[in-house]
């Protein structure tokens, strides 16, 4: 089922299949490992809609939920 990052809750896990950024934040989000195709887990949601943390290629990251709604992923069950 295809959705954005920011509808996984704490614990489901996700396969990142498109980015909707350009430039340097693309860039930058790829080089932190969030590519087409890698996995990705939802850590921990900051209060008030905050940031969430999420572990992608064995590294922990926070990301604001604007953000993670401009990824897209396939959920994984």
């Amino acid at each position: 089922m295809e959705s954005d990052l920011s509808c996984l809750g704490s614990g489901q896990r996700g396969v990142i299949t498109r980015l909707h950024f350009s430039g340097g934040k693309r860039r930058r989000l790829m080089e932190l490992g969030f590519i087409p195709g890698a996995a990705v887990t939802a850590l921990q949601r900051a209060p008030f809609g905050g940031a969430v943390s999420y572990e992608v290629m064995g590294t922990v990251i926070a990301l604001r939920s604007a953000d993670a709604r401009r990824i897209e992923i396939e959920t994984v069950k």
